[in-house]
Order: C-alpha cells, then sequence, then structure tokens
C-alpha cells in the first residue's frame, strides 16, 4: 500500500485543529457563565434596590435611569441565556458554522451596552466575541464550510428586538407606575 505523506500531513493538521477547537470551546464556555453569575447577582441587587420605585406617580422621573439600568442588565443576561443555550447545542465540529456566527453580533452588542455600566464585563465579552470568531473560523476551514455574515447579522437582529421587546414588558409589568415615555421626555 502507498501513502501520499502530503494526505498524511493535512489529515494530521487537521486532527489537531480539531483537538484544539474542544479546550478553546470549554474556555469560552466557562467566560460566559462566569459572566451570566455577574449578570444574575447585579440583576437580583437592582431589582431588590429597585423595589422601591413601585409605588411612584407618573410625574417622578428621579429613578428612570435605576431601572433602566436594571432593563440593560436584564436585557444583556437574555441574550447571554441565548447564546449559552446555542453553544450547549453543539454537537460535532460540523454544527459550529452553522450555531455560532449569530453569536458574535450579538455578544458584541452587548458589550456594548455594558461598556460604561460594567466595563469588565463587556471586556469580558469582547474577549469571548474573538474566542468564539476564531472556533467559527477554524471550524469552517476544517469543515469546508461556508457562512453569510449578513445573513447572521439579520438574524441577531431578529433575536435583538425580540429580546427586547420581551425585556421591556416585564420590565414595565414589574414598574406599572413608572412611565417611561414620560420620564425619557423629562
Amino acid at each position: 500500500m502507498i501513502c501520499n505523506p502530503n494526505l498524511v500531513k493535512i489529515e494530521c493538521l487537521n486532527v489537531s485543529h480539531t483537538v484544539t477547537l474542544v479546550p478553546r470551546l470549554e474556555y469560552s464556555n466557562s467566560l460566559l457563565n462566569n459572566i451570566i453569575d455577574v449578570l444574575r447577582i447585579k440583576k437580583l441587587e437592582l431589582k431588590k434596590s429597585n423595589r422601591n420605585f413601585l409605588e411612584l406617580d407618573d410625574d417622578d422621573h428621579t429613578y428612570v435611569k435605576a431601572v433602566d439600568f436594571e432593563k440593560t442588565i436584564a436585557f444583556s443576561l437574555e441574550i447571554l441565556i441565548k447564546i449559552q443555550k446555542r453553544i450547549n447545542t453543539i454537537s460535532g465540529i460540523n454544527s459550529i458554522p452553522e450555531l455560532l456566527p449569530l453569536t458574535i453580533p450579538l455578544i458584541r452588542t452587548v458589550s456594548a451596552q455594558l461598556f460604561t455600566l460594567l466595563p469588565v464585563c463587556s471586556q469580558s465579552l469582547s474577549e469571548l466575541s474573538v474566542h468564539l470568531g476564531s472556533i467559527i473560523l477554524d471550524s469552517a476551514f476544517l469543515t469546508e464550510a461556508r457562512f453569510d455574515f449578513s445573513q447572521s447579522n439579520v438574524e441577531s437582529s431578529s433575536v435583538l428586538n425580540k429580546v427586547k421587546l420581551m425585556t421591556d414588558s416585564k420590565i414595565n409589568k414589574q414598574y406599572p407606575n413608572l412611565d417611561f415615555s414620560k420620564a425619557c421626555n423629562a
């Protein structure tokens, strides 16, 4: 049997790249879990401190920023949980280019929103974005997959809009006496 040395080198390269994806994906998942934990704690803290706002009248605009901060944290947390679920559904190298491209614009959006509010989380999200981006590219190279980032942007916009509506609804129900439209115009 004649063995092509170039084919053997390519096979070794593919196996080696595949093996390095697993620890990088595990690290990314761990990083994401840590960020989610921080946001969960922050959300509980804000919810507790914002309980005082339940008895506000429509003309009191003093606490809008605090409640808006809670809304941003709740929105960010929901997005990151969706990303976590997506990562946890990865079943092999072939599913990475299908599942992960959508996550990059979502992570970047959340990172931008948290930039001034929670800079450490924002920085960790930037790191996560870089890690997942390299995992996507490497897996696409290994599987010869092609993906359309413009389609990922459209999908991520849809996810962002749905989560925003859901979060706004929850916050509005939680603070029924706080009229955000009046408060934002004040």
